[in-house]
């Protein structure tokens, strides 16, 4: 289980360097910033909601 959720916050990790990368420096980003930007969003609002509705 904790593989997994170590899996998880690595992918989160880097797409939030992309999203970062997106927004400090944007003619550097990739072509698909957008979508990777909504991916990533969605991702960490139920990342978030997974564990905190968890704790519970």
């Amino acid at each position: 289980m904790f593989m997994i959720k170590k899996t998880l916050l690595i992918q989160m990790i880097l797409l939030n360097i992309l999203v970062l990368m997106g927004q400090v420096i944007p003619e550097a980003a990739p072509p698909f910033a957008r979508i990777v930007n909504i991916v990533f969003l969605i991702a960490s609002l139920l990342f978030f909601l997974f564990y905190l509705l968890k704790k519970k």
